[in-house]
This record gives C-alpha cells, structure tokens and sequence, in this order.
C-alpha cells in the first residue's frame, strides 16, 4: 500500500489527494509538525507566500524527510517561476527527487499523472532519485 502525506492550507492539496485515495485506495495522512513517520512514503505540498515552503511542512520533513521518497507541490502559474517552488526547495534541502508540480487542486489529466508517477516509479517503495525527476 502506498503512503502519502500531504499539507493543504486553501484545500487544493486536500482536494488533491481525496481525488488520488478514492481512485488507488492510497492512505493519505495530514502533515503536522509532531507527526513521526513510521511507514515511508511521498510528500503532497503547496507553495506559499509567492514562492515559500509552509511552515507545517517544513517542520515535519524536519523530522521525517528520511523517510520520504518523492515530493509534489501545488502551485500557482501567476506566480512565474515560482510556481510550485516549495517542491525545488524541499528537494535540494533533502536531495528527495520532485515526482511533478500541479496548479491549484489539479485536474483529471495531473491526478492520473501522478497515480502513475508513483505506481511506475515507487511500486516497490524504493528511493531512486535518478529515475523520478521528471517534473
């Protein structure tokens, strides 16, 4: 079974994520500060404040990044090159592989993108940082 943990302010990466469980039967847990990871998995995050890592996310990859395998970020397309910026950031803090970056709550097409992304590329679970970045 796969794992994702996910942080969601506005209720895009929710909307995300309920989208993904409903479709694979995926766990999907909320990030919060004091969560400790026991079974790995993949990051779902938002980019904030025009290109900032949220707080609660990043206090929890504080503690858990070593059990992470793959992050994906929401984002904005107004914001240029900012846009899912929170993903770049998290991956050279943690050399964790960036699996892809959506805008908003994502549509069909990046849900179905990033079932596959994690199926092909993490059925297994593994961390393999050379074949993931693709986003």
């Amino acid at each position: 079974m796969i794992q994702l943990y996910y942080d969601s302010r506005t209720g895009n990466v929710e909307r995300f994520i309920n989208k993904v469980t409903q479709i694979t039967g995926w766990t999907a847990t909320k990030v919060s500060p004091e969560l400790l990871v026991e079974e790995p998995g993949h990051l779902i995050t938002f980019t904030t404040n025009f290109g900032q890592i949220p707080k609660p996310t990043e206090e929890f990859m504080n503690r858990n990044s070593s059990k992470i395998y793959s992050i994906t970020s929401s984002g904005n397309r107004n914001w240029g090159r900012n846009y899912g910026v929170a993903a770049d950031k998290l991956s050279m803090a943690y050399d964790i592989p960036i699996a892809m970056k959506f805008e908003l709550s994502g549509t069909l097409e990046d849900i179905n993108q990033f079932i596959e992304i994690i199926k092909n590329n993490y059925y297994d679970s593994e961390r393999r940082s050379q074949e993931l970045d693709i986003a």
